[in-house]
């Protein structure tokens, strides 16, 4: 009951791409240092990047358990095989009979068909949680295991927790750095929002994906907007991408044009807002007061 009151007067501001490159994290950086009164939350949890820009300072670690994995008691196993035999992942092997984690998908099928109970379960650590604080504000962020898998359970944990400190620090607004595409960790990302914004590139691919992320947010009846990053390396796709917005009742708030500055401020893991090229501070605390303005209600 309380998550829910924080979520009625906290807004939770989504950003995603529907393709990795497209520079989400760098305008995600970049509204953290316009927004205020906000947690930033970095929800990618298979390539999380955004502390690269923030350099958070790391409060406190926890440890996330993603699910289970079986364990063979060697004083009770019977070498019968029966375990063997059942397993689809080819996880359970050798003389004495062990578990090989890496393969090993908790599906708990060896239990149920050994006859003496010599087969449990324990807790899968699949990667870590971190509440950190950065120069722009509280942050939450996490790092999932190597061919470790419940990304999209792992960034709710983000979120839930994200929420939890909105409501300790009276802080309205939550800012999310989805990951890419539209599986898992993008709905568990984006479901719930009070706003999507999609970065998006012009180019072939660029559009493509912007599409099939438009047709997702629009099933879930999210309010989504479109921002075009580097848009005049391609002014016809821009235009095309602003068309193909308006059929999924999105619309394009704003361009950022390219510029090689950019790479400098990430180089010196600093924001656009605090050490980019001005003409692209402008274009995004434009988009910024837009989102503000139409979408949160002047926040």
């Amino acid at each position: 009951m309380e998550n829910k009151e924080v979520e009625k007067k906290t807004k939770e501001i989504a950003i995603i791409s529907g393709k990795g490159g497209t520079g989400k994290t760098v305008i995600t950086g970049a509204l953290s240092s316009l927004a205020k009164n906000k947690v930033i939350c970095d929800c990618d949890v298979d390539a999380a990047n955004l502390h690269f820009l923030l350099k958070p300072e790391i409060k406190e670690t926890r440890d996330f358990i993603g699910g289970e994995i079986a364990r063979i008691d060697e004083d009770k196993c019977t070498q019968c095989m029966k375990c063997v035999e059942v397993c689809r992942w080819d996880a359970i092997y050798g003389e004495p009979l062990t578990v090989a984690e890496q393969f090993c998908e908790g599906c708990a099928a060896c239990i149920y068909v050994c006859p003496v109970d010599a087969i449990g379960m324990n807790e899968n650590k699949s990667g870590e949680l971190f509440i950190s604080e950065s120069r722009v504000g509280p942050m939450v962020h996490a790092r999932l295991g190597i061919a470790e898998d419940n990304s999209g359970k792992l960034v709710s944990e983000v979120r839930k927790e994200a929420l939890i400190i909105a409501k300790e620090k009276g802080l309205d607004t939550i800012l999310i750095d989805g990951p890419p595409g539209i599986g898992c960790p993008v709905i568990a990302s984006i479901t719930g929002v009070n706003l999507a914004i999609v970065v998006t590139e012009p180019t072939v691919s660029g559009i493509h994906d912007l599409v099939r992320v438009l047709e997702l947010t629009a099933k879930f009846r999210l309010p989504t907007v479109v921002v075009v990053n580097k848009f005049d390396i391609n002014r016809d796709i821009t235009e095309s991408i602003k068309n193909e917005s308006k059929k999924y009742s999105s619309k394009v708030v704003g361009v950022v044009s390219y510029h090689e500055g950019v790479i400098d401020s990430i180089r010196e893991a600093k924001t656009i807002i605090e050490a980019g090229p001005p003409e692209l501070k402008v274009e995004i605390t434009n988009i910024w007061e837009t989102i503000k303005k139409e979408y949160l209600n002047g926040r």
